[in-house]
């Protein structure tokens, strides 16, 4: 008996300290409840505060990309205007250019026809007098019997000059 009661003082003690331990727990959070509180307060304002900045930047970044779409379809516009107008210019100028074609053939048709119907003494005397490369032109443009009157008729150097610069053009 005197062990059984030996074991529930043991038992007693060994409560009241645990209950003593469990008191200084629910004693030691009392305590610092208000600095908990305080602590989870400022984590809520934290975390507001990181999602109002997260929204604002969201919002910024989708203005930006507003803004930059409308660009983009502007340059788009613009890139194809000017596309448009490339083609336009190029068009223009062969048809500038075939007309310009036509007008020196035509003119170099004349001239050809006003050497032709010269003398060939004449018409050796003025080609003679032009720059061989323009004198070429003319020549070439010419029937080869009338270029060869011509020719004849010319000093021998100058239609070697000539005769020389004939072959070479295309």
């Amino acid at each position: 008996m005197l062990r059984l009661l030996v074991i529930c003082t043991l038992l007693f003690n060994m409560h009241l300290q645990a209950k003593s331990e469990l008191y200084d727990c629910t004693k030691i959070f009392e305590e610092r409840k208000e600095e908990l509180i305080l602590e989870l307060e400022r984590i809520d304002e934290q975390e507001q505060a990181l999602n109002a900045l997260k929204e604002a930047t969201e919002e910024l970044l989708r203005k930006k990309e507003a803004k930059l779409s409308e660009k983009e379809t502007k340059l788009n516009n613009q890139e194809n205007a000017l596309k448009q107008r490339e083609a336009e210019v190029a068009k223009k100028l062969k048809k500038t250019e075939e007309l310009l074609k036509a007008l020196k053939e035509q003119k170099m048709n004349k001239v050809a026809q006003t050497y032709s119907k010269m003398k060939a003494q004449s018409a050796a005397d003025v080609l003679s007098e032009l720059k061989p490369l323009e004198a070429t032109a003319i020549l070439s443009t010419l029937k080869p019997k009338t270029m060869a009157k011509i020719l004849g008729k010319m000093d021998a150097k100058k239609a070697s000059e000539m005769t020389q610069l004939m072959s070479k053009v295309d």
